[in-house]
Formats: C-alpha cells, sequence, structure tokens
C-alpha cells in the first residue's frame, strides 16, 4: 500500500482493484470541485481553489492530501476552505478522516489536518458535518428579496403536518438556497427528534446511483435514500439530460411524497425553465410551494455585511468600506462575502489597516467585473431629479446650498459607481478641479454619518441606479 502519493483506497470502495479505487477518488474529487464551483461562485473558485491539485489518499491516517502552489495560498485555503472540504469528502468517502493543504514542493510538508467531529460508527441521526454549523436560521439575513423563501423553509421544518410538499426553492448563484438548506436541516433536526435527514447535491445523487449500478447494488442506494424523513437536494437543474438518473429520481420522489414524507429541492431557475428534465418530475416539483430569492438589494447586501462583521468581533471593517463593498459587489451575496474575507485575509497577512483606499486597490478586478455599466450623465440626471433641481446645474457655476449640495452627492456617486478618475469626473460635472471632488466626497461620506436624511437619499439613489 502507497501512503504518500498513491490513490489507493483499499477500505471503502466496492470495486475489485486499486485503479478503480483510484478512479473512484478523482471522481469524487472531480463532483466535490464542481459543487464547490457552483457553491462558492466562479470568481471566488477560480482565484483559490481552482489551483488545488489531489496528491492522493494516504492509507495510514486516511487522509486525503491536496496541495497548493504557494505558502500564501495553502495558508489561506486552510483558514477559510479546509473545514467545507472535509465536510465535502466525507459526504461523498464517509471513511475518510482529515484532508490535508500542502505546499507544492516544499521539502518539509507543511499542512492542516481538520478531524471530524463524530466517529464512523452507524447512528440513526446524521453525522454532525452534514449540515454547516454557520448555516441557521438566525445567521440568514433577511431582505424583501428572500423573506418568503426564508418563511417558506422555516414552516417546512416545524413539527406537525407539512403545510407544503415539496419545497422547491429557486435563485441564482450565490444568494443562499443552500444556506435555507442547511437551516431547514440543522431546524428539522432539532424539532424532530431521531427523524432521518438526507441532503445531497444532484451531483452527488447520480455519483451514487452510477456507483450503485457498476456495484450492482442499487437496492442499498433506494433503501438509504426512501427511508429519509426529509429528503433534500442541492442544484436539481444538472439532473438534465440524464434519462436513468432522472427516472429513478422520480421514483425516489414519489415514494417519499406517498408516505408523507418531506421533500425540499433547490435549483437555479423555475421548475418550468429546466430544460431536459421529464414533464412527470416537473409536475411534481410544482405540486407544493415555489418561492424563489431575488438578487439582494443595497439594502440587504449591507445589511448581509454588517451581520458578518459583527459575527466576528476581532474584525474591525468601518462603515465606510462596508458601503462600498454593498454598492461595487452587485453580483451575488456569496462573491460579496467572499469579497469581505479576502479584504480581511489581505489586511491580516500584510498587517494593513482596512479602509476604503486599500479596499479599491484589493478588490479593484471584482469591483471592474461587477460594475454595472453606470454613467455619471445618469447620475447627475437622477439626483436631480431627486432633489427637483434642472440637470444642468450640475456643470453650472452657482454655490447656492440647494444646488450645491446635490452636486456634492452627486460627485459622491460618481466616485463610488464608476470607474472614472478625480479629473475626469471633474471635467464632468463643469471643468471643476479633483481637489473639488475630494472635497465633495468627504463632505457627503462626513454628512452620512450625521445627518439621517442625507444617508437615506444617497442610499436610495444608489438602489435607483443600481436598478
Amino acid at each position: 500500500m502507497q501512503s504518500g502519493k498513491g490513490l489507493s483506497v483499499p477500505s471503502f470502495a466496492s470495486h475489485a482493484d486499486s485503479s478503480d479505487d483510484a478512479e473512484l477518488v478523482r471522481a469524487a474529487w472531480a463532483a466535490i470541485r464542481a459543487g464547490l464551483r457552483a457553491d462558492i461562485g466562479a470568481r471566488t473558485f477560480d482565484h483559490w481553489l481552482k489551483p488545488v491539485d489531489l496528491i492522493g489518499f494516504c492509507d495510514v491516517d486516511s487522509a486525503i492530501r491536496l496541495s497548493l502552489p504557494s505558502e500564501f495560498m495553502a495558508n489561506w485555503v486552510t483558514a477559510h476552505y479546509t473545514d467545507r472540504l472535509l465536510h465535502a469528502w466525507r459526504a461523498m468517502l464517509p471513511h475518510i478522516r482529515s484532508v490535508r493543504i500542502e505546499t507544492a514542493g516544499s521539502s518539509v510538508a507543511r499542512y492542516a489536518v481538520a478531524e471530524p467531529e463524530a466517529t464512523d460508527s452507524v447512528a440513526v441521526q446524521p453525522e454532525p458535518s452534514q449540515f454547516d454549523a454557520r448555516l441557521t436560521f438566525e445567521r440568514f439575513v433577511v431582505g424583501t428579496a428572500n423573506e418568503v423563501a426564508r418563511n417558506a423553509a422555516m414552516a417546512l421544518a416545524e413539527p406537525g403536518p407539512a403545510r407544503f410538499n415539496p419545497l422547491y426553492i429557486h435563485a441564482q448563484t450565490g444568494q443562499g438556497k443552500t444556506h435555507l438548506l442547511h437551516s431547514i436541516g440543522h431546524a428539522f433536526t432539532a424539532t424532530h427528534p431521531g427523524a432521518r435527514v438526507l441532503y445531497m447535491s444532484a451531483e452527488r445523487f447520480m455519483f451514487d446511483f452510477v456507483t450503485a449500478m457498476r456495484a450492482r447494488d442499487t437496492l442499498s442506494f433506494k433503501a438509504r435514500l426512501r427511508s429519509a424523513d426529509l429528503l433534500m437536494i442541492d442544484d436539481v437543474q444538472f439532473i438534465a439530460g440524464k434519462e436513468s438518473t432522472q427516472e429513478e429520481f422520480l421514483h425516489t420522489v414519489d415514494e417519499l411524497m406517498s408516505n408523507g414524507k418531506r421533500l425540499v429541492i433547490s435549483a437555479d431557475r423555475g421548475p418550468q425553465a429546466l430544460d431536459g428534465v421529464e414533464g412527470r418530475i416537473l409536475s411534481r416539483l410544482t405540486q407544493g410551494l415555489v418561492a424563489d430569492i431575488a438578487p439582494a438589494d443595497y439594502d440587504l447586501r449591507r445589511a448581509i455585511l454588517a451581520a458578518k462583521v459583527q459575527a466576528q468581533s476581532s474584525l474591525i471593517v468601518p462603515e465606510a468600506v462596508i458601503d462600498l463593498l454593498a454598492a461595487r459587489i452587485t453580483s451575488n451575496v456569496r462573491e460579496l462575502e467572499g469579497a469581505l474575507n479576502r479584504l480581511v485575509a489581505y489586511a491580516q497577512l500584510s498587517s494593513r489597516v482596512v479602509d476604503e483606499a486599500f479596499a479599491e486597490d484589493i478588490l479593484a478586478e471584482m469591483f471592474r467585473a461587477s460594475r454595472r455599466r453606470i454613467t455619471i450623465d445618469e447620475i447627475q440626471r437622477r439626483v436631480s431629479e431627486h432633489y427637483k433641481i434642472r440637470q444642468a446645474e450640475m456643470v453650472s457655476a452657482r454655490r447656492a446650498r440647494e444646488v450645491a449640495r446635490p452636486r456634492q452627492v452627486a460627485m459622491y456617486l460618481a466616485k463610488q459607481l464608476t470607474p472614472r478618475s478625480l479629473p475626469e469626473i471633474g471635467r464632468k460635472f463643469g471643468g471643476r478641479d479633483h481637489t473639488t471632488v475630494i472635497h465633495a466626497v468627504r463632505q457627503i461620506e462626513k454628512l452620512r454619518g450625521l445627518d439621517t436624511d442625507i444617508d437615506n437619499d444617497v442610499r436610495s439613489l444608489i438602489r435607483q441606479l443600481e436598478g
């Protein structure tokens, strides 16, 4: 047996030889990578996790060994993703006990080991590692975009007869679907002692089903899923076009629902938009409640960041930086949280203070990618309409307060929402000097902390411009 670089998995694969075992580990890693990319977003995945290489399985201590090209990246991934990687590997291959993050080419292996909290003994309850301890209803920040989905998820986890079944939650990537599924898992196991809960991605469903067919043991697979009191399938869109998987999925859904068991499905689109999914399945999925999560607006994005900072007392992030991130990162919540994590990690590792200039520098690429093409002309028009002045006043020489203050607000928004330099912004406001723009930006920043009317005006204008 190999203890280091081999992919020997002698104890937990049902296949007859080591080449099949190696293939099973590689297939699991491919599924894990795909799941992580969908879960954390393409940009964050490509920056931090795409460079991770699979070294192999060490049968001495049942560890999966992964490597990264630099010590900095290894440290960051260890700090932020070791637990998630361990959860994913144990979901695929339960006998894995730890995940090591190593630095490629290091003469002395530098790695972190995450040991599972529970043993491998068989239990009626799911392992504690099945649900992320951070993803609870208490930590789910609620706004108008996600309130219905959150309330539906809480209702499904309540004791007593289910008010609707199944629950189908759909949203674009990174808006909180997986958080709600984990929250349901936590709440349901708390309110239904002894209940059997299964949570898996659609890719995991396919992986387990194909593995069972190859091992000629589909009966065990069917029995495991159909004995669940609550079954949750994440990202069901991935079964599109997979005929045999869809047939098994349909039978599983019918069996559970006919026995009064609960079912939660998530996807990145509504049921009727699932191209390549059989009509009988779509009929079942729309039988209960379909709830969507809309993209988070500015207020919700800001509330999510504020809650995350508050939950970690060691983080010192000024309000102005929170405003900046909430205004600039509009794609999805996961990338928003990823931006905050990246900002704090860089600050801690470089002993820098988190301020707006630091955020602009570290997150410049993310800001460019997320920015909608808002123009200064559009900003001037919106601000003029809001304050009921003529747009021509934005470039005039008038200094009356009823004109000067809206002009300062427009300059502030131009700095926050466009990639234009200070001199460029000044030229768009009647050929003013860049120092005038700096003064305007600082003045509005100060007033937002002192004057709730100004702060509300700015928030409202940001929402309008982003919409």
